[in-house]
């Protein structure tokens, strides 16, 4: 059962850890997650209330920041909330209609789309359509960062 437990642990790690990048996955609740199965199969012994307290604070500031720091991209580049939204559709979106570079195409498209449809010039756009791009980049990064503190702080606790 270890062995089981141990091997779906890093499996939703390995999930969440392309989760922070490509939208369509779980992301940081598989690393969350994880550390339930991990109490489930092996044991709750390690978790003190704190190490609960500390992975919850970090999801929190996950979720938070993963729109916030996007839409700040956007906002920076000259973007409107119409660009915001757009760039979250297109980051949906893109991955299935432009395959290999959807991640980057599709939040650009998106932005640019919805700036477009509310009457901005195409220079202001296509201004936006890069700040969703550059805003995408900067939420992976910080996600990335706080993910791995996540799998660190479970790895001190376990052992």
């Amino acid at each position: 059962m270890i062995a089981l437990g141990w091997s779906l642990v890093i499996i939703l790690f390995v999930v969440g850890m392309i989760g922070a990048v490509y939208p369509v996955l779980p992301g940081v609740l598989a690393i969350y997650g994880a550390f339930f199965l991990y109490g489930w199969l092996i044991s709750f012994e390690p978790f003190t209330v704190f190490f609960w307290i500390i992975q919850t604070i970090i999801v929190v500031i996950i979720l938070v920041a993963d729109y916030a720091v996007s839409a700040l991209g956007v906002k920076k580049f000259g973007g409107s909330k119409a660009a915001i939204i757009g760039s979250t559709i297109g980051l949906i979106v893109g991955p299935f209609v432009f395959q290999a570079f959807g991640l980057i195409i599709g939040p650009f498209i998106g932005a640019v789309i919805g700036e477009i449809i509310i009457g901005t010039n195409w220079k202001k756009a296509v201004s936006a359509g890069v700040g969703s791009v550059v805003g995408f980049f900067a939420s992976s990064v910080v996600k990335i960062v706080l993910q791995l503190a996540m799998i660190i702080v479970f790895l001190i606790w376990v052992f």
